[in-house]
């Protein structure tokens, strides 16, 4: 996917930071978005994540819900005040322990979810939705 600036066909991909401590799912999602022409920066845990959006200040934040040092929402909100517009899509495998916390980003933010394992179609409808 790619977005036009100012109509003069100079193109900028659109950039997704992928935060996840599952080293597997971050190379899967990484080298997924990218096939399908995304701009991919990926990292570890929340604090490393925080470092990355600040150095590659990304359209999209996928991260997962459970990490050490940070939380998925944790680095959200972080990010949130340096940035309120911020959109993110949160991964789970779990997502009951988190429903009141998702319902309040997916309401004040129009946050997406996804619930692990997801499929390819399922991650390309939600980046869909959260950049209309």
């Amino acid at each position: 996917m790619y977005i036009s600036l100012w109509g003069t066909g100079n193109m900028e991909k659109t950039k997704i930071l992928i935060v996840d401590d599952n080293e597997g799912v971050v190379l899967f999602l990484q080298m997924l978005l990218e096939h399908e022409g995304y701009e991919v920066m990926v990292a570890k845990d929340g604090r490393e994540g925080y470092l990355a959006y600040l150095l590659f200040e990304p359209d999209l934040v996928i991260t997962d819900i459970q990490m050490p040092v940070k939380s998925g929402i944790e680095l959200v909100q972080l990010i949130r005040h340096r940035n309120p517009g911020v959109k993110a899509i949160y991964m789970s495998g779990d997502p009951g322990r988190f429903r009141a916390a998702l319902e309040e980003e997916k309401d004040r933010y129009h946050a997406g979810y996804l619930t692990k394992p997801f499929s390819k179609n399922e991650l390309i409808t939600s980046i869909s939705k959260c950049s209309a």
